[in-house]
C-alpha cells in the first residue's frame, strides 16, 4: 500500500531525488570541542506534558546544569541570570527516545533527528553492533566503540545494543554455521557479557538477516540468561514479520529471551489487512505477558518498510552460499520462487530502489526499461543490490498496532537514510495523531515517545520531566508541527519543534543543531545499577 502523500510520479524522482538532496553533515564528534555549560534555563509559562501520561498543566520549569531543579511558578529574583524562554502555552515534553535507529555518531551528525524532538536515540539494532573502522569482528569492538563515543560529544545522547550477528562474528563463527560448538557459544556469552558490562542495554537479533537467520534456538536461549543478569532487553528483528509467520516469530522471541525482556522490533504485520489483524495481533502479545515478561514492542507511522533487497530472496541464495553456482543450478526454481514472492508482495511496482543504480525506480520500472519480465530483472541485481522501500503493509493495521499502549515510537532510520521516517516520524505522529485526525490524547501520545522507551531500557533519570531527572526537554505548539519528509525528500527536516534541550543545554533551535550536548548512555550508570 502507498502513502496519499505520494504520487505515481512522485515515485519515478523518490529515491534518486533523496540521495541527491542535502544530506547530513558528515563529521568526526571528536574533532567538535564541547562548549561551555550554560547556568540554566527558566522555561516560563509551559503546557508540561511531563511523559507519565498525566494531564498536562501549564507552570514553569527551571532547570539549572544537567537536571529539572524545580517545576512551578519561578520568580524573577530566582530566575536572575538565567535563560529566560516564554513558553506562551506552548507544550514542553519530555525529549522523545526513539529505541531503533541506525548510523554512526562519529560519522553523522544526527540534526534531522533533534529538529523531531529526539533527544536519545538506540543503536545496535537488527543483530549488528557499531565498532570502529576495521575493528568489527574484535572481541572488544562494541566497548572500544563506546569509548570512543563517550569522548566525542555527540549532538545526541546515545545508547547501544549488542548485536547478534556481530556478536557471532566476534566469536570467530562463520556466518554459515548453524551450530556452533559449546566453546563457541560460550564465547558468545563471555563476549556479550563484556559488552553489557560496558554498558550496553542488551541485545538485539535480527533474524531474517544473514547471518542471524542461521542462528538456532539452542544459541539464542543461551544468550538469554545473560542479559537477564543484567536486566537487559532483547530487541528482535523475528524471523518473519509475513502475517501467516508472525505469531510462530513472537514465540520464538519470547522463548529464546528466556528470564530477559523480550521486545519486538517494528511491529509489523506483512500481508495483514485492516483493524481486526490488528486487534488479534494484539491480544496474542497481550495473551503472552506475564509479571516478568512485559514483551514490549515498537512501530513507526509509515506503510512501507525500507531493508536491503536480500529479503525477498530464498535463504539458498543467500551468503555464505555462491550465488553465480545458484545462478547455474537452480535459476528456473529461483525466477519461481521470485515471481511468486513479489506478486504476494504487492507486485514489482512495491518496491522502490532506494541505493544502487537503480534508485529511485521501482522494480517494475527497471524491468520495462530493461524489456524483461520483472524476475529476470531481480535475478540480475541480486541479493546485494541495495536497499529499497517495500510497500506491503496495510495503513488502517499499522495504525492500530500502533495506538496499543504497550507499543512505543521508532524510526527504524538513519541520518542519510533514504525513508522519510528518518526525518518525519515523530513530526507525524504528533501531526497526525494528535492534531489532524485525533486518535490519542497527547499526554498519551507523549508517554509513548518518552517514559514508554524510558522503561524498556530502564533509564531512571530519563522520559519524564520531574525534579532531579536529566534536563532532554523540547518546546512545541502542536498545531504548528509538520513532518516534511516524504518519498522523495526523505532528509528534509521536521517543522514545529522550536526548542530542544539535551542535558541542559539548548541543542536544536531556530532550525539547526546549536550545540553538540549529548552523551554516550551505559546500563547501569544510567539505569542506577551496576
Amino acid at each position: 500500500m502507498r502513502d496519499s502523500a505520494w504520487s505515481r510520479r512522485d515515485i519515478l524522482a523518490a529515491m534518486a531525488a533523496g540521495t541527491a538532496c542535502t544530506l547530513m553533515p558528515t563529521m568526526l564528534a571528536a574533532c567538535a570541542a564541547p562548549e561551555p555549560a550554560a547556568r540554566g534555563l527558566v522555561l516560563r509559562d509551559v503546557l508540561l506534558v511531563d511523559g507519565t501520561g498525566q494531564p498536562g498543566r501549564r507552570t514553569d520549569v527551571l532547570v539549572r546544569g544537567e537536571r529539572i531543579e524545580r517545576i512551578g511558578r519561578v520568580s524573577d529574583r530566582d530566575a536572575r541570570g538565567l535563560r529566560i524562554v516564554e513558553g506562551g502555552g506552548r507544550v514542553l515534553a519530555p525529549g522523545f527516545i526513539d529505541l531503533h535507529t541506525h548510523g554512526d555518531p562519529l560519522k553523522a551528525a544526527y540534526t534531522q533527528y533533534l529538529a523531531m524532538g529526539v533527544t536519545t536515540i538506540v543503536l545496535g539494532e537488527d543483530g549488528s553492533s557499531p565498532a570502529l573502522p576495521g575493528a568489527d569482528r574484535a572481541a572488544d569492538s562494541l566497548p572500544s566503540w563506546m569509548d570512543a563515543v563517550a569522548r566525542a560529544t555527540p549532538d545526541i545522547n546515545v545508547a547501544t545494543l549488542s548485536g547478534h550477528g556481530t556478536l557471532r562474528r566476534r566469536a570467530g563463527i562463520d556466518d554459515g554455521t548453524r551450530r556452533p560448538t559449546d566453546a563457541q557459544l560460550a564465547r558468545m556469552q563471555a563476549i556479550l557479557e563484556h559488552d553489557l558490562r560496558a554498558g550496553a542495554f542488551g541485545l538485539s537479533t535480527g533474524l531474517e538477516y544473514v547471518p542471524g537467520r542461521y542462528a538456532e534456538m539452542r544459541e539464542l536461549a543461551g544468550l538469554g540468561p545473560v542479559i537477564a543478569r543484567f536486566d537487559g532487553v532483547e530487541m528482535s528483528h523475528m524471523r518473519s514479520e509475513d502475517a501467516d509467520d508472525v505469531r510462530d516469530s513472537i514465540r520464538e522471541l519470547v522463548a529464546a529471551a528466556g528470564p530477559a525482556r523480550a521486545h519486538v522490533s517494528h511491529l509489523k504485520m506483512v500481508y495483514g489487512k485492516g483493524e481486526a489483524a490488528a486487534e488479534a495481533l494484539l491480544a496474542f502479545l497481550q495473551s503472552l505477558r506475564t509479571p516478568t515478561q512485559p514483551l514490549t514492542a515498537d512501530a513507526y507511522p509509515y506503510e512501507a518498510s525500507y531493508t536491503g533487497v536480500a529479503i525477498v530472496f530464498p535463504e539458498w541464495a543467500l551468503p555464505p552460499t555462491d550465488y553465480a553456482g545458484v545462478l547455474q543450478s537452480r535459476r528456473d526454481e529461483l525466477r519461481a520462487y521470485l515471481q511468486q514472492r513479489m506478486e504476494k508482495r504487492n507486485g514489482p511496482g512495491a518496491l522502490l530502489f532506494g541505493t544502487g543504480p537503480h534508485a529511485g525506480k521501482t522494480l517494475e520500472q527497471v524491468a520495462a526499461e530493461q524489456g524483461k519480465p520483472f524476475a529476470d530483472a531481480l535475478i540480475d541485481i541480486g541479493p546485494g543490490g541495495g536497499q529499497a522501500a517495500h510497500f506491503v503493509m496495510d495503513r488502517a493495521l499499522q495504525d492500530r498496532l500502533l495506538l496499543d499502549p504497550h507499543v512505543a515510537l521508532c524510526t527504524d532510520g538513519s541520518p542519510s537514510g533514504s525513508h522519510p521516517r528518518s526525518a518525519g516520524t515523530y513530526a507525524k505522529w504528533i501531526e497526525e495523531f494528535v492534531v489532524k485526525q485525533p486518535r490519542v490524547k497527547l499526554e498519551e501520545a507523549v508517554r509513548k515517545a518518552t517514559s514508554l522507551p524510558a522503561s524498556i531500557l530502564r533509564l531512571r533519570d530519563r522520559g519524564t520531566i520531574r525534579p532531579g531527572a536529566k534536563a532532554d526537554v523540547v518546546l512545541f505548539d502542536p498545531a504548528r508541527v509538520r513532518a516534511k519528509a516524504d518519498y522523495v525528500h526523505p532528509t528534509r527536516q521536521a517543522e514545529g519543534f522550536d526548542l530542544v534541550v539535551v542535558n541542559g543545554r539548548p541543542a536544536f533551535e531556530g532550525g539547526e543543531g546549536i550545540a553538540r550536548a549529548g552523551r554516550l548512555l551505559r546500563r547501569g550508570v544510567e539505569s542506577g545499577k551496576s
